[in-house]
């Protein structure tokens, strides 16, 4: 019989993951930081460290406090009407009433296809956001049992780790980004200058790690996502204590058509992806680079539950 995981242990889990994350991507720039002031001399060592040690504060403290905003901002979502989206709110109030969870605030974002995101530091400074297209082709069941799944994510801090798993993606291809383009400017600056085989050694191993960090956080990140998608699945049967309604919905998402055109491509940042309920591309073959994990494995699960 398999082990129960205790609901408050995940989230004392996810505080501890959240911290110890923080701190990786602060020694993640300092250590790429550290390998471009070594690959382009003492004169510049000094200046990119301080520079590193700048845009990694900047970064941490504008995805912890902004990761809402900042989402929102990216699908061009609207606060919900509490007049015109009664149904909504008064799914999540129910939800939240049962779960002893502060309501979130809600939003609507345009797009035909039905999905949702959570976003939000914690439970206190946290965000629903639905499509249009949630709201108009599921029934009452369908759609709480989507927003339980975003309220899962909610009271496990999911939202958290996974916007600073974000933050670090999205810093490391900064940074990696600075260091060969560094190298640009340092040829242009020094012309044929000449390095000793050190150098030559941490040039090297420096353009190797701008090449590949990016892609190596990035496939951890999905892998994460992937997995924390199953985990939600199974919390919002425990607060719905019923499997029907998201394995409705799961069957309608399946069932869409992916985005036709560039135009509705483009409304979704690809950044965002990973926070959706399903992948908003709607990919046919699954990946290591895929941000969901199959739906209808999500189904066959839920089905057994």
């Amino acid at each position: 019989m398999a082990e129960r995981i205790s609901f408050h242990d995940q989230i004392s889990r996810n505080k501890w993951k959240s911290v110890f994350l923080m701190i990786i991507v602060f020694i993640v720039l300092l250590a790429l930081g550290y390998v471009i002031g070594l690959v382009m001399g003492p004169d510049y060592f000094m200046i990119i460290m301080v520079l590193a040690i700048i845009i990694s504060i900047v970064y941490i403290i504008t995805g912890y406090y902004k990761s809402d905003k900042i989402a929102l901002a990216s699908v061009n979502a609207k606060p919900a009407s509490q007049t015109q989206y009664s149904q909504y709110h008064h799914s999540v109030e129910g939800l939240c009433l049962a779960s002893g969870m502060p309501k979130p605030r809600l939003y609507v974002m345009e797009n035909r296809q039905i999905n949702a995101f959570a976003s939000g530091r914690d439970p206190e400074h946290a965000v629903i956001c639905v499509t249009t297209g949630a709201l108009t082709k599921l029934n009452k069941q369908e759609l709480e049992g989507v927003l339980g799944h975003e309220l899962s994510h909610i009271a496990n801090y999911d939202i958290r780790f996974m916007t600073l798993t974000a933050v670090l993606v999205g810093m490391v291809a900064i940074i990696s980004q600075i260091f060969l383009r560094s190298l640009w400017w340092s040829s242009i600056a020094g012309g044929r200058r000449s390095r000793d085989n050190s150098q030559v050694i941490f040039l090297i191993i420096g353009i190797i790690l701008a090449i590949l960090a990016p892609i190596v956080v990035m496939l951890v990140q999905l892998a994460i996502s992937r997995k924390r998608e199953y985990s939600s699945d199974a919390s919002a049967v425990k607060f719905i204590r019923s499997p029907t309604g998201l394995i409705g919905a799961l069957k309608k998402i399946d069932a869409e058509h992916p985005p036709s055109t560039a135009e509705e491509k483009k409304k979704i940042n690809k950044a965002v992806a990973p926070l959706f309920i399903s992948d908003p591309f709607k990919k046919k073959v699954q990946n290591a680079f895929s941000t969901h994990p199959p739906i209808k494995r999500r189904i066959e699960i839920l089905q057994k539950m």
